[in-house]
């Protein structure tokens, strides 16, 4: 007949053996936690400034620049047209 071995025991049985089921050492896990902490830091960052910039896309320009530009633009024809 068969005989049944609970998970546990093969696992054990496994790292009696050498061959560790889980081969990362706890300064590993440490680096692979501390990276993904940094990219979910990253993509939250990302995503603030996204939206900060998508509010100030959709802002009006205002007046006074409006003004200033078109000034510019007015003496760089007059420089043009010497």
């Amino acid at each position: 007949m068969f005989n049944i071995v609970g998970v546990a025991q093969v696992a054990t049985a496994t790292q009696r053996r050498g061959r560790d089921t889980n081969p990362l050492t706890k300064e590993q896990k440490t680096d692979r936690e501390d990276s993904r902490a940094i990219r979910a830091r990253q993509r939250a960052i990302g995503r603030e400034l996204r939206r900060l910039y998508d509010i100030v896309a959709k802002e009006p320009v205002p007046d006074d620049f409006l003004e200033l530009l078109r000034k510019i633009d007015e003496s760089g024809e007059v420089k043009a047209a010497k």
